[in-house]
């Protein structure tokens, strides 16, 4: 089976890195991940990732217990250059290149988000990380996906999960939940099946930049989407 994309934008959530914990990171979790994405980057594909901070901090939960909202996503945003390193450091310990790169300047740690860099990277040979979300508050990650994937010229954003694609209902509380192969960004919004927040859906619809939500933790998955298995996943379009 060929490639179908030549160069995709994974996200992840920072709760799938905790794996069996309650917080942090699960360090057999992170090595599958970062061995998950280094096959498929070594079959020729260019990735990208950007990786939620869901496992150490989370801006909306904080602002909730009475942090000032902005102070809150900032240190949401901190949590995924935390993230960043940690899934860096499993992907340069497989032999590849990575590199990280903020929406914040923190210059130690990652250099500046900027799209051509970004591009060239990619063209060169690297996993390329994109941390602290847009770097601006009251944004998601899953908004930040979709600017960066966006700005790359992906050509398909992933959203990895913890289930085999979009339903219409929970499927781990609703046996009769129904599975959706594909969807258009019209029927995800209309339908709210909670696919992205609505921002992400937007960029995503208004620059036609294909979704397939996924199971990434599912052995071979992430193969199978970009070599256009269409039964590994619910794929959004326009």
């Amino acid at each position: 089976m060929s490639q179908q994309y030549k160069r995709i934008l994974l996200k992840l959530s920072g709760e799938a890195l905790m794996g069996q914990y309650d917080f942090g990171y699960d360090a057999d979790i992170l090595t599958q991940t970062a061995s998950e994405v280094v096959k498929q980057h070594r079959s020729g594909t260019q990735i990208a990732l950007v990786i939620g901070g869901g496992n150490i901090f989370r801006g909306a939960g904080l602002a909730q217990a009475g942090i000032d909202r902005v102070s809150a996503d900032q240190m949401g945003m901190l949590a995924t250059v935390m993230n960043a390193l940690a899934v860096k450091d499993a992907i340069n310990k497989l032999g590849v290149n990575c590199r990280v790169m903020s929406a914040l300047k923190i210059d130690q740690l990652g250099e500046e988000f900027s799209a051509l860099k970004a591009r060239e990277y990619l063209d060169e040979g690297n996993i390329v990380i994109f941390a602290a979300g847009t770097g601006n508050p009251y944004f998601t990650t899953d908004s930040a996906a979709s600017l960066r994937a966006v700005e790359i010229q992906a050509d398909l954003l992933l959203k990895a999960t913890k289930v085999d694609g979009i339903y219409d209902s929970d499927p781990m509380k609703n046996p009769d939940a129904k599975r959706y192969d594909t969807l258009s960004f019209d029927e995800a919004v209309s339908k709210e099946l909670g696919v992205m927040d609505l921002t992400a859906m937007v960029l995503c619809r208004e620059n036609n930049m294909p979704l397939c939500v996924f199971n990434m933790f599912e052995k071979g998955n992430l193969e199978k989407i970009i070599n256009g298995d269409k039964q590994a996943g619910t794929l959004v379009f326009v």
